[in-house]
């Protein structure tokens, strides 16, 4: 008998333990996977501000992708608005672009939509647009598939089809070049800011030399059927701190895209505000007309300037780029009106 009781104290006592351990490891792995979920819940949490963030996506037999749109707040039955198309560089997605540049607070002052294609991962594993894989053409299918995208948010949302302008960063910005050189009546302005130009590299490995500033750039030609001196005009935003992306790159595309239209470059000049970064500007101008402009950020490395601080490639103490692509978009499409 004291055997048997003996027996069952053991059994009592190492339920306890075990039911102790069983709780002790599901709360360990309740905060293992709070620790894992916590930041992916985060990176899909919508960027901060009024307005609609609207999921979206586009298929086709260039594949698919995802994209987001913002909406500002408040557009009235019949308004249309104009269209920021934002192209997002390495590393990044359309969730964490919209939270570094914060273009959705100047859309939501100044009253536009935002369209932020998203790259996938099979695709890029870093998330980079294949801008330079024009060989096997999977740059233009990329291309296409962003088309497809724009086409599609002007079907269902109050879209001014005369007033749509693109931006992109790093892999985003060659992107954004390539695009407008292939559909330029559909656009009334590109930026480009630290990225490189279409006709400098045409494989990852020749992207790689011109990242570096190895590679020269071929001069651009147009899609048939349109002509060079009719691409929208070009705003190009590079820091001279770059190692990622040489400044050079920023040199050569401005210098590509005036050679194009026969415009010639003016004398460079200053602007520093307040406490930020300076800058030299330089116009590329045929008669009146500026057709690039060249915006050298002193101190930027890698990054959006005057981005939202402790966001990945932003730098907060540049000079604002989302209020520069806006403010160069909005003076083409008042020219254009």
């Amino acid at each position: 008998m004291k055997k048997r009781s003996s027996t069952s104290a053991w059994a009592k006592s190492f339920e306890r333990s075990f039911v102790a351990m069983t709780r002790l490891a599901s709360a360990s792995g309740a905060r293992a996977l709070t620790k894992v979920l916590k930041p992916a819940a985060a990176s899909r949490k919508p960027p901060p501000g009024d307005g609609s963030w609207i999921p979206g996506v586009v298929a086709g037999a260039n594949g698919v992708r995802r994209f987001r749109l913002y909406r500002p707040p408040g557009v009235a039955f019949g308004e249309r608005l104009p269209l920021m198309v934002m192209l997002h560089g390495c590393g990044q997605d359309a969730n964490s672009f919209a939270k570094s540049t914060r273009m959705n607070r100047i859309a939501m002052r100044e009253r536009f939509l935002v369209l932020y294609p998203e790259q996938d991962r099979i695709a890029n594993a870093q998330g980079c647009w294949n801008w330079f894989d024009t060989k096997t053409g999977r740059a233009f299918g990329e291309a296409a598939l962003i088309m497809q995208a724009i086409d599609q948010v002007c079907l269902m949302y109050p879209v001014d089809k005369a007033r749509v302008a693109v931006a992109g960063l790093s892999a985003g910005a060659s992107m954004a070049a390539l695009l407008v050189t292939r559909h330029p009546g559909r656009f009334q302005a590109v930026v480009m800011h630290s990225g490189i130009p279409p006709g400098t590299a045409n494989s990852s490995l020749s992207a790689l030399g011109a990242m570096h500033g190895h590679r020269l750039t071929s001069p651009l030609l147009a899609t048939p059927g349109t002509m060079e001196a009719d691409w929208p005009p070009l705003l190009v935003i590079h820091g001279d701190a770059d190692t990622v992306v040489s400044p050079r790159n920023g040199h050569s595309a401005v210098a590509v895209w005036a050679h194009a239209a026969g415009a010639q470059a003016s004398q460079a000049r200053s602007l520093q505000r307040g406490k930020r970064y300076p800058m030299a500007v330089t116009d590329f101008k045929r008669k009146a007309s500026t057709v690039a402009t060249l915006v050298e950020v002193n101190g930027l490395a890698h990054a959006w300037s005057g981005g939202a601080a402790g966001k990945a490639f932003s730098d907060g103490k540049g000079p604002d780029a989302s209020r520069m692509v806006w403010a160069f978009a909005a003076r083409q499409f008042r020219s254009n009106a």
